[in-house]
């Protein structure tokens, strides 16, 4: 297996992470997005300790994951029913055409 170790920052503390080659560059933006996050909360909102701001970035990136989830999932079911749809046209076309 193609495994890689790496270490990663989040919230100032240190993570030592075995990931798969592949991942590394989305890991590596990822941590650093969090910490980017974590640094608009803190200088912009008031918070007892980083938990707080943790909580913070968690709620807002789950609820971006999960918009762009229900999206899809409605994408999914309006090309299903065009499919359904160009299915049955060609269906009808084909029935008429043959005697």
């Amino acid at each position: 297996m193609d495994e890689l170790t790496i270490s990663v920052t989040i919230a100032d503390r240190p993570y030592r992470l075995t990931i798969k080659r592949s991942e590394e560059e989305t890991i590596r933006k990822a941590a650093n997005e969090i910490n980017k996050k974590i640094k608009y909360y803190s200088e912009n909102y008031a918070y007892n300790d980083r938990q707080d701001l943790l909580a913070m970035v968690t709620l807002e990136k789950t609820t971006d994951a999960l918009t762009v989830e229900t999206s899809f999932s409605r994408s999914d079911r309006e090309i299903e029913s065009k499919l359904i749809e160009i299915e049955n046209l060609l269906t009808d076309g084909l029935n008429k055409r043959i005697p």
